[in-house]
């Protein structure tokens, strides 16, 4: 049976910050659109991430466009309250979402787009991709040496010490998310975190004195670090390949809590127990890979993705494919891209090419 084809002027693939940052900016100039999101809830992919997670920067730096964030300014919200808050946003301004819909393929047809999903067949004049940075989760071909035994999560899969088996566990990446996730298990168990070392900011993010060095780093992040600017251009791969420096928690504190903190990598197994570089097997009982993720676009079946995986796109618009557009890469144009702080002054952009390509 051929599926039901339903046609529409834009679809939004994704309810995160991007997609419903994209959606008010169409809303507010009368342009229709759709949202589609493979979560039940809008929200729901901040609720699954570990329970201790707050976000890295306080309230007053996270608002989506026409909506602050409903805590204190210099607060720093857990990963639930940023959850309701775009659930809250999306019934706000009365965003148009179809939950439990996930897109199994975006394709061309003729001037427009093929959106697949389930057993319905969309058509669009535009798609906005904005799955966000987080593709598939990454982890080394060495897990599958371990003795299957030890308890393996990604970080993705963390949620708390009640999740793991009992005794030591390794965590595998160091950088601000890995060291979240030692803080979290020293408490109670044996922790060592491996992994080069990221850096660190040189300042307590939540101190009164770090609020000062907010606004300048906002400042940066929006306006120095860019796509338009030499040292920005330098530091935008290094920014999407590496995890960054360590943030809330710093050397010091993985220190005072206990974790063992070496910087020798996991190179492969012995015994399947996970090897480090500088030669020891370490005897855990679980291990979580804090490693970061893969992006996964082969999903669209156009040429629009680079071979480091990357689509082909300038401030998210793709120059090869009239109507396609991407929202919530890594430093798509600058550093404040893939956070909240940035979602709003790219889905404006790419909203404004839209608009404009139907009043041509």
């Amino acid at each position: 049976m051929t599926p039901a084809t339903e046609r529409l002027e834009t679809i939004i693939v994704g309810a995160g910050q991007a997609g419903l940052s994209v959606g008010h900016h169409l809303a507010k100039r009368d342009r229709p659109f759709l949202i589609l999101d493979a979560n039940g809830r809008v929200g729901d992919n901040w609720r699954r991430h570990w329970d201790s997670l707050r976000l890295y920067s306080p309230a007053c730096l996270d608002e989506l466009p026409g909506m602050p964030f409903p805590a204190p300014a210099w607060s720093f919200p857990t990963k639930d309250e940023t959850a309701d808050y775009l659930d809250e946003y999306a019934t706000h301004f009365e965003l148009p979402i179809r939950s439990r819909t996930p897109v199994r393929a975006i394709s061309k047809n003729g001037r427009g787009y093929i959106v697949a999903c389930g057993d319905r067949r969309l058509e669009a004049e535009n798609v906005v991709v904005a799955t966000g940075t987080f593709g598939r989760p990454h982890t080394p071909e060495c897990a599958a040496e371990l003795d299957p035994g030890i308890r393996q999560l990604h970080s993705s899969e963390y949620k708390n010490p009640d999740s793991l088996r009992d005794g030591p566990v390794l965590v595998v990446g160091a950088a601000h998310s890995g060291a979240d996730v030692a803080m979290d298990l020293a408490r109670d168990r044996e922790t060592v975190l491996c992994g080069r070392d990221t850096g660190q900011v040189p300042f307590d993010i939540e101190s009164r004195a770090g609020r000062a060095a907010w606004r300048v780093l906002s400042f940066l992040a929006r306006r120095v670090l860019t796509t338009r600017t030499p040292i920005g251009r330098k530091m935008r791969s290094e920014i999407r390949s590496h995890g960054g420096p360590l943030l809330r928690y710093k050397r010091t504190d993985l220190a005072a809590a206990g974790v063992e903190r070496v910087t020798a990598r996991v190179v492969g197994a012995r015994d399947g127990l996970p090897l480090l570089g500088d030669g020891r097997a370490l005897e855990v009982a679980n291990v979580i890979w804090c490693t970061g993720f893969k992006q996964d676009f082969s999903w669209i079946e156009l040429p629009v993705v680079g071979e480091d995986g990357w689509p082909h796109e300038e401030r998210g618009v793709v120059p090869t494919a009239a109507g396609l557009y991407f929202t919530g890469l890594a430093f798509q144009y600058s550093f404040s891209s893939m956070l909240l702080l940035g979602a709003g002054r790219d889905a404006e952009h790419v909203a404004k090419h839209i608009i404009a390509r139907h009043r041509g």
